[in-house]
């Protein structure tokens, strides 16, 4: 990450990364044989957005600080962006006003009770609550089981919570305990992009970033592709070192908390009549006799 003091520099690699995305025919423009680079031109976009080419230069330089909304909505069109490429493009704008500039450590907010309980009711469902760094800040018995491997890595002990993103990139073991290790990589390191864009001034994210930027080849070629991710859902394959391999669905719903969401919860789930909800099954069984500190 760049060591400017506000978000310039995700501004400006997000919107020349989806630039250098789109082909002139997808737009409507003659392809050419003179671009010595892949993408639009700045002054492509610029007439696309009905903007200036100086304008619109100084925009992708990350001047968008006071921009208008119909602005940025002509950018976005500009640019083909997507429902969630839009939103963050926006999340950007806001981050970048001034008085959201203020380097801040956050404080984490409480699990309210209620919360906790319904996250224990869930017996046959393995259920945690994150923020938006990836941190585990609660989970019920069988999500800690279920996520067994991450709660054991020795990333979690270094830091005495478990993190998502520590486990995935930094841990060897989460390559066989994920099955689709390339896929999760990806979706964590979009998910990480989504928040720095919502809160760039955070400094334990901040930290974290440069902490896998620095370790993780894998994560430094995700991170720079400005992919992001706001929606985490679908299926989860994997190894578990107890009950073997696992099929889940899952679903993650946002908290509401004030001034804004900053806990998801997360809900893995077993198809009913399958052979990965007798194991689901197994798996709890197993969390029920199994001490916290063995799993």
């Amino acid at each position: 990450m760049d060591n400017l003091p506000d978000n310039r520099a995700d501004i400006r690699d997000f919107l020349a990364s989806r630039r250098a995305k789109l082909r002139p025919e997808e737009v409507g423009l003659p392809s050419g044989s003179r671009r010595r680079v892949p993408g639009l031109r700045r002054e492509e976009v610029a007439v696309l957005a009905g903007v200036s080419t100086e304008w619109y230069t100084r925009l992708e330089k990350g001047n968008i600080s006071g921009v208008s909304e119909d602005v940025l909505h002509a950018v976005a069109r500009a640019l083909n962006l997507d429902d969630e490429e839009r939103a963050y493009l926006f999340e950007l704008a806001r981050a970048a006003r001034p008085a959201n500039r203020v380097p801040v450590r956050r404080k984490e907010a409480d699990v309210a009770a209620p919360v906790r309980w319904l996250l224990d009711s869930m017996t046959m469902s393995a259920g945690f609550i994150r923020n938006g760094r990836l941190d585990v800040v609660a989970a019920n018995p069988l999500g800690r089981a279920l996520h067994a491997p991450m709660f054991a890595s020795p990333t979690t002990a270094a830091h005495g919570r478990a993190n998502f993103a520590r486990f995935h990139f930094l841990d060897p073991a989460a390559r066989d305990f994920f099955v689709d290790w390339d896929a999760g990589a990806a979706a964590t390191a979009a998910l990480l992009r989504t928040e720095a864009g919502r809160e760039p001034n955070d400094k334990a994210l901040r930290e974290l970033i440069g902490e896998l930027s620095t370790v993780s080849p894998e994560f430094r070629t995700l991170w720079g592709s400005h992919n992001i991710r706001f929606r985490h859902d679908g299926i989860k394959r994997l190894q578990h070192p107890v009950v073997g391999y696992l099929e889940l669905t899952y679903q993650s719903l946002a908290l509401p908390t004030l001034p804004r969401a900053v806990h998801e919860l997360s809900v893995y789930t077993a198809e009913p009549g399958t052979k990965h909800e007798e194991q689901l099954k197994l798996l709890t069984s197993w969390a029920a006799t199994t001490p916290a500190e063995a799993k």
